[in-house]
């Protein structure tokens, strides 16, 4: 659920790519959004983004993705993925320049912090 559906009840495309990058991670690390990561006591999304600062964002693939020739695919997705869940709905991509970014070769942009989605999580909210 969108950041501003979650708050406000407001929804537009915006939060459809929200989603959109949600299920992207499900799909790549294999687990749900809903369940707590039980070492680390928070969401996927949150742990997608503590681990994408921490530059060991190849950890967010399933196991039986990590070993295979799709690896740069699979941490492209990773990446598109945390440009759809950025906090602000401005800054996400629409679902047409979402699914060209997965298909293109072309440098993507640094996603911004994610306060809203860091919420008990150990991540500097400074970066």
């Amino acid at each position: 659920m969108s950041p501003e559906y979650a708050m406000g009840g407001v929804i537009s495309e915006n939060s459809d790519v929200f989603s959109y990058g949600v299920m992207l991670l499900d799909i790549i690390s294999g687990k749900r959004n809903t369940e707590f990561i039980h070492r680390e006591q928070i969401y996927p999304l949150a742990h997608a983004w503590k681990s994408w600062k921490e530059g060991r964002e190849i950890e967010l693939m399933d196991q039986a993705l990590g070993g295979s020739s799709c690896v740069s695919e699979g941490l492209r997705c990773i990446h598109v993925a945390l440009l759809c869940v950025q906090d602000l709905p401005k800054d996400r991509p629409t679902m047409t320049e979402a699914v060209s970014l997965l298909c293109s070769e072309t440098d993507l942009p640094e996603p911004k912090s994610h306060c809203l989605l860091c919420i008990g999580c150990p991540v500097d909210r400074n970066v």
